[in-house]
Parts: structure tokens; sequence; C-alpha cells
């Protein structure tokens, strides 16, 4: 695995200064104790409130330094990546943020982090501080477990540790609303794949068509492999032995955590099927999906729940400064509205409408593409993917299928609807661009009866969406000077004019739009391009009219 870094020794306070650097100023600051001492404090703390402290090895960014601040915590103490802070680091916490109403400490249920959290705290105590600890044990994976994990749910009891402290309660009214909320969460996580350490080699213990049911935040093994399903059955399970867990007459708030490495798309498609499963009846609150407590670039996520009541759920509601925290949103059905109707009164004024030489016009043009098929395809085989003719055709036969429900009688009416047509059968950009053509065109006859007009007028828009222009060997070489030429009223100069600007391309060796342009020169020469083929067909039809 890859990753981006400049020396494992450095890669935490290199990140710790990079955090501190793109909050906003004046908001959090380090303690000028680094490297060895990592602490992470808010700058507008004056110690007249509970301090909330937590912290824990790196590698679970934004957890702990992205939660500090008004709301959430006081300080965060860091250590290596998946290491424990030591003694003094979090000694030096509490002494740098602890006034007369105490401190709390909120731990996750690790033999590291408890041991050097605790003594510290020990430690704390003896010089005179008034220090609490909470250990979050929220992990449902290991069943029977008498010493269950702490994962992404301790960051529930941040929120609402912080929410009470910022209130002004005392030191034991925020640990007991923190140890009852730690009582009451549960999480479950799952991962397709493991995560890599910066600097450290890495290997998958999961196979091809394997995830992990159950695996921990510092990539520990799960308690299961389980076989990769569609999200809705690995959701399933979850959900499932999650609601072993709650109680069905409460209601919960649900955490959705990104463990790293899933795309936003996948988290959204994981969140749809948690709220379409039987446990989202329980769900009143919903924070994330993002990433909270991450485990590096695990290609995971882990759902946590807790039970709440009116003050939890003030207390998750509540506003706060640090911005990795997203605000929770109440569950609630999918709004739909209904989309605006067509309004072109060109299309339904006409409709249906017969004119005898229009008809007889659209049909030899479109017989024309159509035959003219495998040609096209030949000579796009030549500079591009071979289709440039299918489509065509394909274009064509829609036009003509329909050909007695358009407005002929209205011709910028027959032109928007065949905008309309090729924007949705013919495929590929020559479709919509056509489709601009047309349309554009439409909207020109609206302004002015002037078909001539109307068609240049096309050509400006698609060319200014398109990007192509006269001499990037595309259609463009043909209908610009076609349409140049139709502007006086000589439809057999337009159709000389599209035949030479198609001959020309024969002999441009670079092309500036569509697939050709990946094609080298000696491939091009003496290849017309099959667009500006097709263009110098339609006039050459025109042309022959009577």
């Amino acid at each position: 695995m890859k990753h981006f870094f400049n020396r494992r020794e450095t890669i935490v306070t290199e990140a710790l200064d990079g955090l501190l650097m793109t909050t906003s100023s004046g908001r959090l600051a380090r303690l000028d104790t680094f490297p060895e001492i990592k602490v992470i404090v808010r700058t507008d703390w004056d110690k007249s409130n509970v301090a909330i402290i937590s912290g824990g090895g790196a590698g679970h960014e934004p957890s702990h330094a992205g939660f500090v601040g008004k709301g959430m915590l006081t300080a965060a103490v860091s250590g290596e990546i998946f290491a424990s802070p030591s003694v003094d680091a979090v000694l030096t916490a509490i002494r740098s943020v602890t006034g007369p109403k105490g401190a709390l400490l909120i731990v996750k249920n690790y033999t590291g982090d408890r041991l050097n959290f605790g003594l510290a705290a020990e430690k704390a105590r003896m010089e005179g501080y008034n220090v609490e600890m909470i250990i979050v044990a929220d992990d449902i994976a290991i069943p029977g477990i008498n010493q269950p994990r702490g994962v992404a749910g301790t960051l529930f009891v941040h929120k609402i540790a912080g929410y009470h402290a910022d209130t002004g309660a005392d030191l034991a009214t925020v640990v007991a609303h923190a140890a009852g909320a730690a009582r009451d969460i549960v999480s479950l996580g799952m991962s397709l794949s493991t995560c890599s350490i910066p600097g450290q080699a890495y290997e998958d213990r999961l196979g091809a068509n394997e995830g992990e049911l159950g695996l921990g935040i510092h990539g520990e093994p799960g308690v299961e492999r389980i076989a990769l399903l569609p999200v809705g059955d690995l959701v399933a399970t979850m959900t499932e032995r999650l609601a072993v867990k709650v109680d069905g007459e409460s209601a919960y708030a649900l955490m959705i955590n990104n463990l790293g490495a899933v795309p936003p798309l996948e988290m959204s498609v994981i969140a749809n099927a948690v709220l379409a499963s039987p446990l989202s009846r329980s769900v009143r609150l919903i924070i994330g999906p993002g990433p909270l407590m991450t485990a590096l670039n695990m290609n995971g996520f882990s759902l946590s729940l807790i039970r709440l009541d009116d003050v939890r759920e003030a207390a998750l509601k509540a506003p706060v400064v640090p911005h990795a925290w997203p605000p929770a949103v109440e569950r609630h059905e999918i709004t739909i509205i209904p989309a605006p109707q067509k309004t072109s009164e060109l299309v339904s004024a006409g409709s249906g409408s017969d004119d005898i030489r229009t008809r007889s016009l659209l049909t030899a043009i479109c017989e024309r593409l159509v035959s003219l098929e495998m040609e096209l395809n030949r000579l796009d085989g030549r500079v591009g993917d071979g289709d440039t003719g299918s489509t065509v055709a394909t274009g064509a036969r829609s036009i003509l299928s329909r050909i007695g429900t358009l407005p002929l009688n209205n011709p910028g009416a027959t032109m928007a609807s065949i905008g309309e047509i090729l924007s949705t059968s013919m495929g590929g950009s020559s479709g919509v661009l056509l489709s601009i053509f047309f349309t554009a065109a439409s909207k020109a006859m609206a302004e002015k009866d002037d078909i001539a007009a109307a068609l240049l007028a096309g050509l400006d828009r698609m060319t200014f969406y398109g990007g192509a222009d006269v001499g990037d060997r595309t259609m463009v070489d043909a209908l610009a000077p076609a349409l140049a030429a139709l502007q006086s009223g000589d439809v057999a100069a337009a159709a000389k004019a599209a035949a030479a600007g198609a001959d020309s391309t024969r002999m441009m060796l670079k092309a500036k739009a569509g697939r050709a342009s990946y094609v080298g020169e000696k491939d091009l020469e003496g290849v017309t391009d099959p667009g500006a083929v097709a263009v110098a067909g339609v006039f050459e039809v025109v042309a022959a009219l009577p």
C-alpha cells in the first residue's frame, strides 16, 4: 500500500500541525512540549468549567484533536499511530486545562489507554486536581467478552460530556451523564480490508471475496469472516446483531462512521441500507455518514447506537464549534416534489401537423444517413471506435419512426422535436451536439422566421458547448461553410461548400475534438472525417430535391 508521508517518525506531529494551520486562526493551539508530548487545546478555555480530555493513538482522525472546541473536548492527547500517549503526556494535558471544577478523562477500553490515563489521573489527584475517568466499551462484536473494546460510540460520550460541561455543570453531574451514556451505547463494525500503517509492510489477511465482521479500529482481527455480498445483505447482518442489544420501545441516535477508505458514494448507499432496515424504526437522530473515528485507510464502516432521552437528545443536537462533528439530523422520509412539465409552446402548438414538402425532405435526409451507415463506420474505424455510422443511423431511424407525430407545418417546432428525439435516441456526444444544434435553432426561429439564420444560430451554440471550430477535423468543417453559403439562399452553393469542407478534413493531420484527437498524424492522413461526410450527404440531398 502507498502512503503520503515524509518520515514515519514525524507523521503524527506533521499531521497535527497541518490540522492547526487549517483550523480557524486562534481557535486551537498545541503545548510547547512537541514532539514528545502532543497535546491540542482550546485557546478560548478559561478553566471556569469542567475540562473534558480524551485521546489515544493517532490514526483515528479526525479523532481526537478534530473534536477539540467549544461544545466537545477541551484537550486531546495524541500518541503515535495506534499507540497510547504516555502518562506524562496525559498528566501535562490535565495540568494545562483543569481548573477548580476539575476534569473528566474519556478513554476507550484498551489496556494502554486505561493504564496510562488511569495513572495520570492518580498522579493528578496527588497534585490536588479533581479528576474522574470514564471508560467506554461499546463494541458488541465479541459476545460474552469481559472487556469489550471502545470504538466510535466513544464520540457520543465526548458530545454529551462536552455539552453538560459547557452549561456549567459540576464534575459529578458531568460524570453521571457521561457514564450513563457510555452504558447505553452499542457499536459494530465491518471491513473489506485491513488498514495499512505508513512505513510498515502491508499484507491483507482477507481474501478477494471476503469481509470481516467486528474487527477493531487498530486493525485487529474481527470475530468472523463473511462472504462479500450486496451491501443490503451485509447491513442486514449488522443491524440484526445490533437489534438484539437495543430496546425496541426506546428511541436511539445512530452514528454511521467511515473507517477511513470508503468513498462517500458508497457511504451513502450504506446509510440508505441501514435506514431501510427494521432497526431504523428505533432511530430518531442520525449522525453521519462520515469519517469520525477512522482506522487509517480501513475500507470499512461502523454503526453505533445510543438510547435517547430528552436530555441526551438536546445534548446531541446542540451546535458545536469543531467542524468534524456533523450536525444531528432527525429521522425523516424522503421528500418528493413534482418535476416541472414541458412548457414549450412550439412543440405543443403544432404537434402532429403535416406538410408534404417538409415530410419529403426529412424522409430523404434520414434515408441517406441510414444508407451511409457502413461507410461512416468504416471511416470512423480508421480514426475512432467505428460507430459513427451506427450512431447517426440510429438517430435517423428514430426520426423516421416518429415523423407522423412531428409538427411538420411549423419549422421551429419541428426543429425542437428533432432536438428532443436526438437527445434520447442517438447517444454519444454527436447526439447531444446535434440536439443542441436543433434546440438552439428552434429558439432562434421563435424570435425570427428565418431558417438559414436559425441554423447558423444553432451552429453557434453547438460550437460554443462542443468546443470545436473550423479546422478541428469535425462535422463543423462541413457544416460551417455550408450554412454560411446558405445565408444567400443558394442551396446548391451550400451543398458544394459542405462537400469541399468535408474533403478538406482528409489533409488535417491533427484532430482537436472527439476520439480522433488521440490518433497520430499518420493514421489521420487521407481519411475524411465521418461526421463531415454525413453533413455533406445531408446537403447533397437537400440540393437535389425540387
